[in-house]
């Protein structure tokens, strides 16, 4: 009897000691924001942002002169204006006013808008080379170092940045 709760206890031991050695964690960290900025695509989204952001600089540029050739008219004749086309005058102005400043508004948003929309592929062409490189090399998860997210990682970790841009053909 003796024997056999021996050869149970060695059992037991033995599968949870397998059990363990199999549950072991890998984990890797990545600074993801290093890896945006040497891939190829993100100095294409750069290029139509800024395009875009010129555009939008330009737009703003037309209004807010359009503005000023108005007011500095305004100023001009104010004195020799009956108080109808002062008011009117003034109305415009006002008017215009309040549309550069809803352009202002709306322009930020756009560009936020259409910062996301270029983005978004390369940040998935990313993901998606981080998630074959941890299924590839046995990791259980991979941290992003770069996102300030990160509480404390050791030394001993392994950064796996060479292999991502490996995957993703990147020099």
């Amino acid at each position: 009897m003796k024997k056999i709760t021996k050869l149970i206890l060695v059992v037991c031991l033995l599968a949870s000691g397998s059990l363990v050695a199999q549950t072991k964690l890998k984990i890797g960290h990545i600074d993801s924001n290093k890896l945006l900025s040497i891939m190829p695509e993100k100095a294409e989204v750069q290029a139509t942002l800024e395009a875009h952001a010129k555009d939008i600089e330009n737009t703003l540029a037309g209004m807010q002169d359009e503005f000023e050739k108005k007011y500095q008219d305004y100023l001009a004749k104010s004195d020799s204006l009956t108080p109808l086309i002062k008011q009117t005058k003034e109305a415009e102005l006002q008017d215009l006013q309040q549309r550069i400043q809803t352009f202002q508004t709306n322009a930020q948003q756009d560009y936020q808008t259409k910062q996301t929309e270029l983005f978004q592929p390369v940040i998935e062409k990313a993901k998606k080379a981080i998630e074959e490189v941890a299924k590839e090399n046995g990791y259980t998860y991979i941290i992003d170092s770069g996102s300030g997210a990160l509480i404390y990682f050791s030394e001993n970790s392994d950064d796996v940045f060479n292999l991502v841009k490996a995957k993703l053909g990147l020099e």
